[in-house]
């Protein structure tokens, strides 16, 4: 995963009003935390971080007044009705060091015939990889599978570096049967085309 590089500067101002006038400036207010570090309250540009948060687990590498950070999006507050970022906490990490992050599930391929359902019972799996190599996500082949087949987390097959962080026995994905509407009653349908 490529590194994308943002400058940051230093907030002093707190508070509602200060968040508001942040925003205004076309910048967000975010916070960088980790590593037995105190926080650094900073703010970053609106754009370039909408930009880089379209990749999940991004690598940010950041510029505080001349120095270098690398850190990793742990929460991420947006508008409820415009959509637009309102607040960001980064984790500081190290080249090399291995981190626990979630990453999308997707899947390919057909279920049996028969009118089966697919139903995603997890989204995203917890991993842990180097936080320089962190997967954007992961691919499951359900192909063939009938109703009453489930996935289990140790069963995906995840990229080279990263390892299962989560409940291995967690199902992700099963196959249910699709439910067919019982037909009327024709005691209750006769009793309708008589009033």
């Amino acid at each position: 995963m490529a590194e994308i590089k943002l400058n940051a500067a230093v907030r002093s101002e707190f508070g509602k009003g200060a968040a508001r006038r942040t925003r205004r400036a076309n910048l967000v207010p975010a916070v960088v935390y980790g590593h037995g570090a105190e926080a650094v309250h900073i703010t970053l540009p609106a754009h370039e971080l909408h930009l880089a948060l379209r990749t999940a687990n991004v690598l940010i590498g950041l510029e505080i007044d001349g120095k270098d950070a690398l850190v990793i999006p742990k929460a991420v507050q947006r508008n409820a009705l415009k959509g637009n970022i309102e607040h960001v906490d980064l984790l500081t990490v190290k080249r090399g060091e291995k981190v626990e992050v979630e990453i999308a599930v997707h899947v390919e391929g057909e279920l049996a015939p028969g009118g089966n359902l697919l139903e995603y019972v997890q989204n995203t799996l917890l991993v842990e990889a180097e936080a320089t190599h962190i997967p954007e996500s992961v691919t499951v082949s359900i192909a063939g599978l009938d109703a009453g087949d489930s996935i289990l987390a140790k069963d995906v097959p995840l990229p080279a570096g990263s390892v299962l962080a989560g409940d291995e026995d967690a199902v992700v994905l099963q196959v249910v049967a699709a439910q067919a509407e019982e037909p009327a009653a024709e005691g209750a349908e006769a009793a309708t085309t008589e009033a």
